[in-house]
């Protein structure tokens, strides 16, 4: 039985590389180590990224959002990523002074075709450069440089099928638990849910930046 169950899984390369076969001549020539123009318009589009991380306590993933092209192209090599004011869990950060390698997927509203971005992140806190990152007069506490080693775009089916962008098919918020209910359940009551529902429309106002 043992034997049987193992096979239902793919544990080697060559195996892996039978069920899925080549990657098309396209899929391998999109990949560069640097920022072409077409793909600096991607990111100057763009307002909101995934960011993931590794480090000693493992994996992460984080949501970053601004105004569109709040991403900077530093140079063909180079991306500035703002830190806004967040949950100040900073596990991304956490990671990073650890392990510098980050990964970023940039997404763009009514876009089907994502943009990838392999590289190495540093940690800048030179206040000129945070201060170029201002909004409404607040800058971000840090700033991450990040050093390009890999870049390509994804194709649109992920998104097509999703239909992440179809009016259609958002959902009320009320469909599913508010954050205050959550948080009490998870904090076996000692938070109050609906204190907390109640004053987060406005807490979310007034600490954006």
């Amino acid at each position: 039985m043992h034997e049987e169950k193992e096979s239902l899984y793919v544990s080697d390369l060559s195996a892996l590389e039978r069920i899925y076969g080549v990657p098309a001549a396209a899929s391998v020539s999109k990949e560069i180590d640097y920022l072409h123009p077409h793909y600096r318009a991607f990111i100057d589009a763009s307002p909101f990224l995934a960011l993931a991380t590794c480090g000693p306590g493992g994996l992460d993933v984080s949501p970053r959002g601004d105004p569109k092209g709040f991403v900077e192209v530093r140079d063909d090599k180079t991306l500035l990523l703002p830190d806004r004011r967040g949950n100040n869990r900073i596990d991304s950060l956490r990671n990073i002074v650890s392990d510098p390698r980050v990964a970023l997927l940039f997404m763009i509203p009514g876009i089907g075709e994502t943009l990838r971005v392999n590289g190495r992140a540093r940690i800048l806190i030179d206040p000129a450069v945070l201060n170029r990152f201002a909004i409404d007069g607040k800058p971000p506490r840090s700033v991450l440089e990040i050093h390009v080693d890999t870049v390509f775009f994804q194709c649109s089916r992920a998104i097509l099928r999703s239909r992440i962008w179809d009016a259609s098919e958002q959902i009320p918020r009320a469909s599913l638990p508010s954050l205050g209910t959550i948080l009490q359940d998870l904090s076996r009551q000692q938070i109050d849910g609906e204190q907390y529902d109640r004053e987060l429309p406005e807490r979310l106002k007034t600490t954006i930046y």
